[in-house]
């Protein structure tokens, strides 16, 4: 009974100074998650280099993102992905920002070599070349090849603008394995 009268005492003191009768909290306006990503746009990193070659690089496009798949064979370890105003070749240095199309440049590091033990390379291309072809796709506007060295590998992938992206490692098909990076159609 003491808590009713309290209450009604506040009720009418707050109703008295103007304030509402009920103070129940307003619904806070959120929106919903772009096909349900929560992925954000920071510096993504994890694991060793790995001396298993890559040995493939493609793309596809999905309903929400586009799709990069680096292809090992054998097992993956250690990747660094960021958005970056420059994108550097392994070795050199040279900026290869100036020679990708795109509105964001997201600096991908494979920690594998695109070469054998003998020095042979593992994929069929060379510093500069643009790797894949985007045509169509949402996200994705370009990828060039930055070079291999010491057990790095380098590409510098055009997205249409700094959108939500996610990495994952994936065991298979057979002893392969893949780096997968997924960038959104759009943050929301």
């Amino acid at each position: 009974m003491r808590m009713s009268v309290i209450a009604t005492v506040l009720c009418i003191t707050l109703t008295a100074c103007g304030a509402p009768a009920t103070m129940a909290a307003a619904p806070a306006a959120t929106a919903t998650p772009y096909c349900g990503i929560t992925w954000g746009s920071t510096d993504k990193a994890a694991g060793d280099v790995s001396t298993a070659p890559l040995v493939s690089v493609s793309t596809g496009r999905h309903d929400c993102w586009d799709r990069i798949v680096f292809e090992m064979n054998g097992t993956a370890q250690g990747y660094n992905v960021r958005y970056s105003a420059e994108v550097l070749t392994d070795g050199e240095g040279v900026d290869l920002v100036p020679y990708t199309a795109g509105g964001a440049f997201l600096w991908v590091t494979v920690r594998a070599p695109a070469y054998d033990p003998s020095g042979i390379p593992t994929i069929e291309t060379t510093t500069g070349d643009h790797v894949v072809t985007v045509l169509r796709y949402d996200t994705l506007r370009d990828m060039v090849f930055g070079g291999s060295f010491e057990g790095y590998t380098t590409f510098a992938v055009g997205v249409r603008a700094r959108l939500p992206f996610r990495v994952l490692l994936l065991t298979g098909p057979g002893t392969h394995s893949r780096i997968v990076v997924d960038i959104a159609h759009r943050w929301s």
